[in-house]
C-alpha cells in the first residue's frame, strides 16, 4: 500500500497543479473518482497487473468504460499511468488529489463510526466541534459499527478520536497487562 501511495503523489500533485492552474478542481474530482472507481474494481485487479495488454489497449478499454464523461486531458492523464504501467495507483492518486483538493479549500472529510445511528442534529454539532479545533469546514459521514458496542470513533486525515467502549476496554486490558 505504502508503495502505491509513493507511486501515486507526483501524478496526483502534477493532475492537482493542472486543475488549480485552469480553475478545475470540480471537474478533475469527478473524472479521477470515476477513473478510481473503474480502477479499484476486482475484475479490473488482472488486467491492470498484466503486461500483456498495451498502454492503447488500456487506454481504450478506459475510453470505452467511462464514454463522454472522459476528457481529452483525462485519456492523456490514462495514457501517462498506462506507458508507465501506473493505472493500478489510480485509487491511490485520487485519495491524494482529493486530500490536496481539500486542503487548498480548507474542508476536511471526517468520518464518525459510531455504535448506534447518530441523528442529524447530534452530526451537525460534531462537525461544528470538530471544525472548530481544527480550524477547518468538516463534513461528517456517519457508519453504524455495532462492534464498539458504544460510544463512538472520529477519523478526520491522520486524527483519530476514538471514544468507543470498545476502544477503552482495550486500553484497559493494556493497561492490566503492564
Amino acid at each position: 500500500m505504502a508503495e502505491l501511495t509513493t507511486i501515486a503523489r507526483p501524478y496526483a500533485q502534477a493532475v492537482f497543479k493542472h486543475a488549480k492552474e485552469h480553475k478545475q478542481l470540480g471537474p478533475w474530482s469527478e473524472t479521477l473518482q470515476l477513473l478510481g472507481l473503474i480502477a479499484a474494481d476486482e475484475r479490473m485487479q488482472p488486467v491492470l497487473s498484466s503486461p500483456r495488454p498495451s498502454a492503447d489497449e488500456l487506454v481504450g478499454l478506459f475510453s470505452d468504460l467511462c464514454g463522454d464523461r472522459l476528457s481529452e486531458a483525462g485519456r492523456n492523464l490514462i495514457r501517462l499511468l498506462a506507458e508507465n504501467r501506473r493505472l493500478m495507483a489510480l485509487p491511490a492518486l485520487v485519495k491524494q488529489f482529493e486530500e490536496l483538493r481539500a486542503a487548498e479549500e480548507g474542508t476536511l472529510q471526517a468520518l464518525l463510526t459510531s455504535a448506534l445511528p447518530v441523528e442529524d442534529k447530534v452530526r451537525d454539532e460534531l462537525a461544528k466541534a470538530l471544525g472548530n479545533r481544527l480550524q477547518r469546514k468538516v463534513s461528517l459521514e456517519t457508519a453504524v459499527d455495532e462492534r464498539l458496542l458504544g460510544g463512538a470513533i472520529i477519523r478526520a486525515g491522520d486524527l483519530v478520536i476514538d471514544g468507543s467502549v470498545r476502544g477503552r476496554l482495550q486500553r484497559m486490558a493494556t493497561q492490566l497487562s503492564r
